[in-house]
Formats: C-alpha cells, structure tokens, sequence
C-alpha cells in the first residue's frame, strides 16, 4: 500500500513538540510492517541541510504566485532511511528562526501562505497532474498545516482521489486567518461557508481538515472522547461530535531507537533500564550540570515541557514553595510564556541548590534529564497523547500527572491495590487545580522513602511497552478499511 504522509515538522530534521517525534518515528514503523511510504515537508533550511543527496523528482510551477518556481526535492530521513519529499520554495521555508515562528517568537505574516503550499503540494501529488509517477493510495494530513489538502481535492473534482485520514495532535491550534485568504489560496469562496471551512469569519485549517477528510484520527481515546465536549473541543466540537463515527483514537507510540538508555549518546553513564546504579549515576551527572545540591537522596523532579497554562505550569509555580519545603529538587528545560519563565527563573535564583531553569529547547538536556531525574512532572490540562510520560517510564522516571487524554490512558495511580499487583506507574490527580496536584507529589515523596516500594513502582514504568509497532498496526487497519471503503463508493 502506498501512502504520502505530510507533516510540518519531523524528527530529526526539525522539531518543536511531539508532531515531529510522532512524524518521524510512525512513518520508519509502517515502512518496517511493508508500507510504501512517502514523507512530505516543507524545505526548512535544516531540513535541506540534515538531508544528504537530494534530488529534484519534479516541478510545480507557481501555483500560489509566489514569484518563484517551486520544485519537489527526494531524500532520506537520516537514521531510519524513509524517502522524504521536501518542497522547495526559498523565500517561503528558507529563513532564520522556527517552523511557524521568527527568532522573536512571532508567528511568521506569512504562515497561511506557508501552509497553504504545503496543503497544495500535497493534493497535487493525488492527482494525475501529480509531476512524479508514484501516486498514494492514502493521503495521511497532520495538524493544521496540512488541513487544507482534501478542501482542495474537493474543488478540483478529482476523480478517484485517495481516501483522505487527518490526525489531530492538539486541537487548540487550528490555523485561522482572515477571510481575505481565501482567494489568495485559490480557493472557492463557495467552499466559505459553515458547512466548509468558515468559521466564526476567518478560514480555519483545521475545520478544513475535519470537514472534508474521510476519516479523522487522534492521538489517544480518551483525547477522541475530549474533544467531543465543549471542554476540549476548542469549538469544533459540534463537528466532532457530528463526525463521531469517522473519529478514531489511536494511542501514539515511543521510538525507542532515539529513547532507550542503554545506547543513548547524550548520557554521560547509559545503563540498562532498571539499573538503579546507571540511574544514580546520571542524577549525579544532571544534578553537577544543573548546578543542584550532590543529594543523592533527596527526589529530583523534572520538567520536559512547553511552559505555558495548557501544560499546568503555572499549577508547578503555585506548588513550588511547599514542594521545596519538602526537601525536594526541581529542574526545568522549555520555552513558552514569558511570566512562566521568568517564574522559573526567579525560584531558580532565590534557591539555586534546588531549583535549576533551562529555558529553551534542548534534546541533548532532555534525555538527561530523563535518566537523573526521579519523577516527572506533568500536571497538564489536557494532553491529548503526550510522550514524554513513554520516554520517562524507559528511563525510570516516575510520572506525576493529571488524568486526562493520554495520561489517563496510559497511567495507573499507585495506591496499595495497583502497588501489591505490580501495575501501578505514576501518581494521578483527577481535579486539575494546585491542591490536587500538590498532594500527588506529596503522596511521591513520600513513597519515594520506601525504597522497596519505590522499586515496585520503578519496575512497573520499565516494564512498559509503547513502541510503534503497535500504534503501526492500528493505522494499517485503518489504511485497509479506508482504501476498502473508497472501492466500495467507486463500484456504487
């Protein structure tokens, strides 16, 4: 079966969140079970650097009038070998700074333009003008960035398109812009409309996406369920809930050819899961970089995260004074919003030996600090997969988290029942306020002196299996069904 999959960002080459870990690991998976598959992404300038022996395999003209002609670039993703299609377009791809954002962190003016090629080429590459031979039975869209593919196959009138899957990884950003960019895209003002991809007066990505898929996916059931509510649906949950039939939950997967601790390169001492020796090893390790007290003993506490509300950072702040009265360690690494910085940044200032803040991005810092720290911290609003608890558990990081989406599906709360039957592997709090989370790491700290228990619990996390593999095969189910379907609408 062949199937393009298009992403805007992928591992190694460019990375701001799970997107990229999600896009570069499914794709080496489904190629491992016999698919045929094709990565599409933009032609960032890292992207065009990480990627050696490039080819041209076709041109596309200037189908958006962008004043320069854009061409479809081969590789291979480095490591796993899968073929990536980039799309060339300088003056749109090739700057300084992020995917989607300047150095300053300001969405680029340009974005709708941006994404709209990427949607464009994707479309193109279904239909017989497509200027490569290879042709996808599936056309798998990511995100936002790619919402507009199927509106555009939908107002060519493609004859016999491919079945259509769009996965939502966090519904929050949906890629909104004025009504004015509907023409500039070349897209039917017809097609501006409720049932399309208006919404409250701008065109939505993301709406395009939901509406005109044939299927739509998510990263955990329990995110398909939650964004069916007014809670989590970030106003699409009418469509959702009307589309109930065509969403499907499929839990996300770890790749533990980047997350395994035995072969990492990032860590001064690897060891083998489950090594309590390699684990103390390395805390003593992060615990000399960061600048923290040498403590064996006390519980080191990590964050791997955005620093934003969405993520229950600000919930960490409020918990702080208490949780450093207990004696603990906290160490921070990511970038977001500013007061939440510089919160991380004063408590790190006033208490150096406990607290330690490494605002901006780092995945050499981040496979450290999963292999010294001892619990995790994810008190997250909503999480619609997550994947930093799946790294944690190989490291031997315990959890401490707020049960929703992903977390919820993926964690069992230690109590004496889930403690005596050996599945307990995390600490859950189910009110997503300070005092709920507080107490969950409390109720950590206080096992984490037991070390009999603690070493149950510990057990439990390595014991974990969420490789690929699986989530692999759950997409193939899907491919055959929808590839089954479109036959099935054809003959009728």
């Amino acid at each position: 079966m062949r199937v393009l999959f298009a992403s805007s960002e992928v591992f190694p080459l460019v990375k701001t969140g799970g997107l990229a870990d999600v896009s570069g690991a499914l794709p080496a998976a489904l190629a491992e079970a016999g698919i045929d598959i094709r990565i599409l992404l933009p032609g960032y300038s890292q992207a065009l650097d990480a990627i050696a022996a490039k080819k041209v395999v076709g041109t596309l003209g200037d189908p958006l009038g962008v004043g320069a002609e854009v061409r479809l670039l081969s590789g291979k993703l480095p490591d796993s070998g899968v073929p990536v299609w980039l799309v060339e377009c300088p003056s749109l791809f090739e700057r300084a700074g992020g995917p989607y954002q300047d150095a300053q962190g300001r969405d680029w003016a340009d974005n709708a333009l941006r994404f709209g090629l990427l949607s464009w080429v994707a479309a193109h590459l279904c239909t017989e003008a497509s200027p490569v031979k290879w042709r996808p039975q599936v056309l798998h869209l990511n995100d936002w960035q790619t919402g507009l593919a199927p509106a555009y196959l939908q107002a060519w009138g493609v004859a016999n398109p491919p079945p259509t899957a769009f996965t939502i990884h966090n519904i929050a950003y949906q890629g909104q812009f004025p009504a004015e960019t509907v023409a500039r895209l070349h897209l039917p003002p017809e097609m501006y409309a409720m049932d399309g991809f208006e919404y409250y007066d701008t065109l939505s990505f993301l709406k395009a996406g939901l509406f005109y898929s044939d299927r739509i996916t998510t990263v955990s059931p329990r995110y398909a369920k939650e964004i069916q509510t007014a809670a989590f649906g970030c106003g699409m949950e009418g469509l959702l809930a009307h589309r109930a039939a065509d969403l499907t939950g499929i839990l996300n997967g770890a790749d533990y050819q980047v997350w395994n601790p035995a072969q990492d390169a990032h860590l001064v001492h690897p060891f083998t899961p489950g090594d309590s020796d390699g684990k103390a090893a390395n805390k003593a390790a992060l615990q000399a970089e960061l600048g923290l007290a040498q403590t064996p003993d006390v519980p080191l506490m990590v964050i791997v995260s955005r620093l934003n509300d969405h993520k229950g950072m600000d919930l960490v702040l409020a918990a702080l004074p208490n949780i450093l009265r207990l004696g603990a360690q906290v160490a921070v690494v990511g970038t977001g919003d500013r007061p939440l910085e510089d919160g991380f940044h004063a408590a790190a200032a006033a208490h150096p030996s406990q607290v330690a803040a490494r605002i901006g991005y780092s995945e050499p810092l981040a496979h450290r600090m999963m292999a010294g720290g001892d619990m995790l911290l994810m008190p997250s609003r909503f999480e619609p997969c997550g994947l930093t608890q799946f790294y944690a558990f190989r490291y031997g990081t315990v959890p401490v988290a707020h049960a929703t989406g992903g977390l919820a599906d993926t964690l069992v709360d230690t109590g004496y029942d889930t403690l005596m039957t050996g599945s307990a592997n995390g600490f859950v709090f189910e009110h997503c306020n300070a005092g709920a989370f507080q107490w969950a790491v409390e109720r950590a700290i206080g096992l984490y002196g037991r070390k009999d228990q603690w070493a149950r619990i510990i057990k439990s996390c390595v014991g974990q299996d969420f490789g690929w593999s699986r989530s692999a095969k759950r997409y193939m189910d899907l491919y055959k069904a929808m590839t089954g379907e479109a036959k099935g609408k054809r003959k009728a």
